[in-house]
């Protein structure tokens, strides 16, 4: 029988996750507390059931996993139940809105023994793995500086309804440009490891009808020298994101529109790209395809929980940083 796969939350992220794992073979069913949200993603994925909360939808049973794709305020609510149910979750970044929270949903998943995959989606872009494996063969020479930006207006993100309905406009929520675009902060620890200290401002400077952070700004140093300067906001138009690593012996760049890699490495403007034609689906349904490996037992996450929680603790940092105006030491080896 095809794997029946519940999706706790019907917004965008939770009909996307339903619309790639039905795709790939699965039985759907879905969870949301609003039922316009229940009929939209039957209307688009046919489901199984369609229930109002997680209890119901665990009390009906013969459920092989579930995707967590709530707002991530529900994260460690849901993501425990699910795991006391014994089913393997797929739990949408960030993990949690606090590290405390995040360490009780890993707690869970140690006592129960069940697997947690984590959403950081952009691990499996292929660009970004095409990018690592060039560090890893020192492409540029020995790292000195590292630029991540992700700016992006937050009115644009979901036009089919008012922004300021949106999670992402509610701090209480868990909405803002830090806890959301973490994957920022993961693909750095991700590549370097933690940093030894970092310095940070969390801010809302922007006219935004919202109370959660709109303007991200991170300075890292690493024990062998490197620098990281981090960049996110939510009201920049043109959308961008790129990465800018600079060695000393050139310079690597990615950026997601265009969809390129661009190498220099002498004085003169001669850039090498690689243009990619992958379609932003692909890391999600890159992740899917995982977490039925997952599912089925063949597999182990890749990207885990506990990876979860040192970002989110590298999060509280910034946020400590930011309010002491001073810089917080993390102790990360490179």
């Amino acid at each position: 029988m095809a794997p029946h796969i519940l999706i706790i939350g019907s917004g965008s992220v939770g009909k996307r996750h339903a619309r790639n794992l039905a795709a790939l073979g699965c039985r759907i069913s879905c969870v949301d507390p609003r039922a316009e949200r229940r009929a939209e993603l039957a209307a688009e994925t046919p489901v199984v059931g369609a229930y109002a909360t997680t209890e119901e939808a665990l009390k009906a049973g013969e459920l092989y996993g579930v995707v967590v794709a709530s707002p991530t305020a529900y994260h460690p609510a849901n993501t425990i139940a699910a795991l006391e149910a014994k089913l393997p979750v797929l739990l949408e970044k960030p993990v949690a809105k606090t590290a405390a929270e995040a360490k009780t949903m890993f707690a869970a998943e140690k006592r129960t023994g069940v697997p947690v995959l984590l959403g950081y989606t952009w691990r499996w872009w292929p660009p970004l793995r095409r990018m690592r494996a060039l560090l890893d063969e020192n492409a540029v020479g020995t790292l000195r500086h590292v630029q991540f930006h992700m700016s992006a207006h937050l009115a644009d993100w979901h036009p089919w309804e008012p922004y300021q309905e949106f999670f992402m406009a509610s701090a209480e929520q868990g909405g803002g440009a830090l806890l959301d675009e973490s994957h920022w902060i993961d693909l750095m620890v991700w590549l370097f490891g933690k940093p030894q200290q970092l310095i940070g401002r969390v801010e809302k400077i922007s006219d935004l009808d919202i109370d959660a952070d709109d303007n991200v700004d991170v300075l890292a140093t690493f024990a062998n020298g490197l620098r990281v300067s981090l960049h996110l906001d939510l009201y920049g138009r043109p959308h961008e994101k790129f990465i800018r690593f600079v060695g000393e012996g050139g310079t690597l760049m990615w950026s997601a529109d265009p969809n390129r890699i661009a190498i220099c490495t002498e004085a003169a403007q001669n850039w090498e790209e690689q243009i990619f034609a992958n379609e932003r689906n692909d890391m999600f349904v890159a992740v899917a395809k995982e977490f039925l490996e997952v599912v089925a037992g063949s597999t182990q996450p890749s990207c885990t929980l506990a990876e979860g929680v040192g970002v989110m603790e590298l999060i509280e940092a910034v946020r400590k940083s930011s309010k002491d105006g001073r810089a917080a030491n993390i102790g990360g080896k490179s």
